[in-house]
């Protein structure tokens, strides 16, 4: 009870299990919600073991109201509380625009958006009441420049901006803050299927000439996350390498 405890969306793979093992080492109890990779939730909940911190492992969609209200009524009684929200929970679905069909479009928009607003949610329902809490989403630089291929991904990642603002001028009077962080180009299993000759264009757009690593964006949340931070909220962070300006 005495412990801090954050929840991670989506933590079993890249970005969301360097955001879990880093706020593990910041000392935070960790939830890690999963949808499908239940053997790499497991492998993650022995590492924040290893790490001396307790962790919890629960299956949900997060597009799916009822599920992600069951795994809060968990966190409710098995933790008691929750100081952290991460957000990260994330699918591509990528196709050009004549050629997306309406249900790649819409398991888009469900688990990136409608997951993030569940989410969101529930967490503010049990922060309030502590009156205080970090809330941070995991947007995408997609979100603010668009990409070929990836409507259906950019206006989810656009749509978490615009619950970030709204959520974060609601909750700041109980003293809950809500952030959001867009990756740009991050090595993670995605980027490295990704061609070769690809992934040279997009280095060359970007001000550091590198891939950014799933640690930059666990270094930023831990940030947010912490009271170093106590007095941002609303925002939207680029780690992106100076991609986009």
């Amino acid at each position: 009870m005495n412990n801090k405890v954050a929840l991670v969306t989506g933590a079993p793979k890249g970005i969301g299990q360097a955001i879990a093992l880093k706020l593990a080492k910041d000392g935070y109890d960790i939830v890690i919600n999963f949808h499908s990779s239940q053997d790499k939730a497991i492998q993650l909940q022995s590492l924040i073991q290893d790490l001396g911190q307790k962790a919890w492992i629960y299956q949900a969609n997060v597009a799916d109201g009822k599920e992600v209200e069951n795994m809060f009524k968990m966190i409710k009684e098995e933790c008691g509380k929750l100081d952290v929200l991460v957000n990260n929970a994330g699918i591509t679905k990528d196709n050009l625009l004549l050629r997306l069909k309406d249900e790649e479009f819409d398991q888009v928009i469900a688990t990136n958006l409608k997951g993030c607003f569940n989410c969101t949610k529930h967490a503010a329902k049990l922060m309030f009441k502590q009156k205080k809490g970090s809330i941070i989403n995991i947007s995408s630089v997609i979100g603010l420049i668009g990409n070929i291929g990836q409507v259906n991904y950019a206006a989810s990642k656009a749509g978490i901006l615009g619950i970030t603002k709204s959520a974060a001028k609601e909750l700041a009077r109980y003293n809950v803050r809500v952030n959001a962080v867009c990756p740009g180009f991050i090595e993670t299993d995605m980027t490295k299927s990704l061609d070769t000759s690809y992934v040279d264009d997009i280095i060359k757009n970007i001000a550091l000439q590198r891939l950014g690593k799933p640690e930059d964006i666990a270094n930023t949340v831990s940030f947010l996350a912490g009271d170093m931070s106590g007095y941002i909220t609303g925002q939207t962070i680029c780690v992106d390498g100076g991609m986009v300006f």
